[in-house]
């Protein structure tokens, strides 16, 4: 029993799929442009700040948008030198967003996103597959708005946060010849978001915002075990070798600052600096309905890891240039920090330092604007020296994001 008991209180590791891994995709021209955050031209502000879209010129518009995320992270061990890297899937994270002005002074709006997220696929047979091999995660937002303009140059706007989210995560149990796959198809938490949107003057944009913490909360989950029947009885399975599982994650607050300065009618520059309150996520803890699958002395149903996370501060700055009347070119640049240090490494949820570049051109034809843009993000190598996995190494990454949207400014 012993030997079972020890071997599978890892699990908790496998359900940390968040893990700081805020996805900053939810705007194609925003991310031109850094993802900066003031940009009141049609309805994609909607996310950033609710109360941008009273500065929207056109009373109904319309926003879509889609991205592809190609990320790669090696692991080597520094003792053996032998490395490994994912083989992960493309990432597809989608937005949506509509506003319309009831009156000059109140619009309503509604934005669909998917802020968090994360998929990584290790090799095979590497050398933390008891941590982790596998794992997709989509938190989805739905942001129904309204917004009042205080005075020409200033609006006051706020949301209320429906998520939901999606979970699926695998790892081995190499001791017992098996492994573990969770899964929680109906994860749910709330929230809201707030902020003030000035426009002094015809140069200046600016953009205070809050968005609120979530907790996504898994209640009905279902971990299934890939192991010799005979063990089911001694770790409290049922006869498929499953039990359920509750769990809370937290999707923590951020602040935004942003502002867009028009130094001339063609070219305007854009910044912003973002905090993200990941100092909440101390640890992460897994109730087991009745498998004896965890860590904790007292109750070997509950499983706590610990996380240690830290709150984050993220530079951006960006430009746009219009080199016709219907074309402009965008660039930007920002800065990410990890939110977690060497010694809390999550290999579930690989972070690091980050320096992005971005870019993108946008088109307009007539009421119609579309959209292209790419980044390419140069993550810094770190240390992995994990005590609680009892895991060391070094890890380095790369990845590239590419965006096609549509905006639609009706009437």
């Amino acid at each position: 029993m012993k030997k079972i008991v020890v071997t599978t209180a890892l699990l908790a590791g496998t359900l940390a799929f968040a893990g700081g891994f805020r996805v900053s995709l939810q705007g194609v021209k925003q991310l031109a442009m850094a993802h900066t955050s003031a940009h009141a031209e049609d309805a994609s502000v909607a996310f950033f700040n609710p109360a941008g879209i009273s500065f929207i010129p056109n009373k109904l518009s319309i926003a879509a948008g889609g991205f592809g995320i190609n990320s790669e992270v090696t692991y080597q061990n520094l003792s053996t030198l032998e490395s490994y890297k994912t083989d992960s899937p493309l990432g597809t994270p989608i937005y949506f967003a509509a506003a319309y002005k009831i009156t000059d002074k109140i619009s309503v709006g509604l934005s669909a996103t998917t802020p968090f997220g994360s998929t990584i696929k290790w090799e095979d047979n590497w050398a933390g597959r008891d941590i982790i091999q596998e794992m997709e995660l989509k938190a989805y937002y739905f942001q129904p708005m309204v917004s009042f303009k205080l005075a020409d140059w200033v609006s006051l706007g706020g949301s209320y946060i429906i998520a939901r989210g999606e979970v699926m995560q695998h790892k081995a149990i190499t001791s017992l010849s098996g492994g573990v796959t969770i899964e929680d198809r109906k994860a749910k938490g709330s929230g809201f978001t707030f902020g003030f949107y000035f426009k002094p003057d015809s140069k200046w944009d600016i953009s205070v915002a809050y968005r609120s913490p979530v907790d996504m909360k898994a209640e009905n989950g279902t971990a299934t075990f890939d192991v010799s029947s005979a063990l089911y009885s001694s770790l409290n399975l049922d006869a498929n070798g499953q039990d359920g599982f509750k769990a809370t994650l937290p999707l923590v607050d951020e602040y935004t600052i942003g502002a867009t300065y028009k130094v001339t009618p063609k070219w305007q520059i854009s910044a912003d600096f973002n905090y993200q309150g990941w100092d909440q996520y101390n640890s992460l803890v897994v109730d087991f309905d009745n498998a004896l699958a965890g860590n904790v002395p007292t109750d070997m149903t509950v499983s706590s890891t610990p996380k240690n996370f830290k709150s984050t501060r993220i530079y951006r700055i960006g430009t746009q240039y219009m080199l016709t009347d219907k074309l402009a070119g965008r660039l930007g640049y920002y800065y990410d920090e990890s939110p977690y240090d060497d010694k809390d490494y999550a290999l579930e949820s690989p972070s690091f330092d980050a320096n992005v570049v971005t870019g993108g051109i946008g088109y307009k034809v007539g009421k119609l604007g579309i959209d292209l843009s790419g980044a390419y993000n140069f993550m810094k190598s770190r240390a992995v020296d994990n005590d609680f996995s009892n895991f060391r190494g070094q890890a380095k990454g790369k990845a590239y994001y590419f965006g096609l949207g549509l905006s639609y400014n009706a009437f």
